[in-house]
């Protein structure tokens, strides 16, 4: 039976090496982004698979896009077995969005945030539904309770690790909030992959990509490891993974605690975001 598979960043890289595989296998492919060039492409690219690919537009870094995308799709796929969380865009200096949050916040946090949250219901209808977020779980990037969307010494590099952070916490949250139903939460490490490294970069950072690029692995060697937790997600509501290694939830990076803390400072934010 065909699946129902969303994806967001899925025009480039990681993403839309595993929208193109899941096409050819025969699911539904749902890919979320802003460039309809690169959406409209993939879509053609899989016009003979079995399978289908439907692109998206949607700007994810706005909490009212993510929030109408999430809703339009709830109402247009009654029953989602995957979310694949992928979207991400590195920014050398700090920038607001219109709604009033730094972007990379924006993006590689609240939209995961919202997007699992408003797609619960359909993802519960399905017999063995998983979201994945990619989102480099296991780091120890320390969070700055006071300064959660970095406003002080802005570093980019930086802003995307903590980022790593918030999610690994989003996850704990998830599943202590939904850990009794059938929706299972992955976080997936992917290592150093050559993708779109979709940014904006000054010229030692841009340089840094480049070289990084020349020796990373390409983005189809993390498609399998991704299809087998889609295929058949682990057991426990929450599990994290380096590709197929699994990762230890129990070494403090992962405490409900701090998951509480920043699921109730969100909550706030999002109840009133900043001028």
């Amino acid at each position: 039976m065909a699946r129902t598979i969303v994806i967001t960043g899925g025009t480039d890289g990681i993403g839309a090496a595993l929208a193109t595989a899941l096409a050819r296998s025969g699911d539904r492919v749902v890919v979320l982004g802003t460039n309809e060039h690169k959406g409209g492409r993939l879509v053609a690219d899989a016009g003979d698979s079995p399978g289908t690919i439907t692109f998206v537009r949607a700007d994810l870094s706005l909490t009212s896009s993510t929030r109408h995308v999430a809703a339009e799709l709830a109402e247009t796929h009654p029953r989602i077995d995957g979310l694949v969380l992928g979207a991400r865009f590195f920014q050398t200096r700090r920038r607001i969005t219109s709604d009033g949050f730094e972007h990379n916040f924006a993006l590689s946090y609240l939209s995961r945030l919202l997007l699992a949250d408003g797609l619960y219901e359909s993802m519960a209808r399905a017999d063995r539904p998983v979201v994945v977020n990619i989102s480099g779980p296991g780091q120890d990037t320390p969070i700055d309770w006071t300064d959660l969307q970095s406003a002080r010494a802005y570093d980019g590099v930086r802003a995307m690790s903590v980022t790593g952070r918030y999610n690994d916490l989003l996850g704990v949250d998830f599943a202590q909030r939904h850990g009794g139903g059938p929706v299972r939460y992955v976080l997936l490490h992917p290592g150093t992959t050559s993708t779109a490294f979709a940014g904006e970069y000054d010229p030692p950072t841009a340089d840094f990509i480049r070289r990084q690029q020349t020796t990373a692995k390409p983005a189809a060697a993390v498609v399998p490891p991704l299809r087998r937790l889609l295929d058949d997600p682990p057991a426990e509501p929450l599990s994290a993974f380096h590709l197929d290694t699994r990762i230890d939830l129990h070494n403090g990076l992962f405490s409900k605690v701090d998951a509480a803390r920043l699921a109730a400072a969100t909550a706030e934010l999002l109840a009133a975001p900043p001028e």
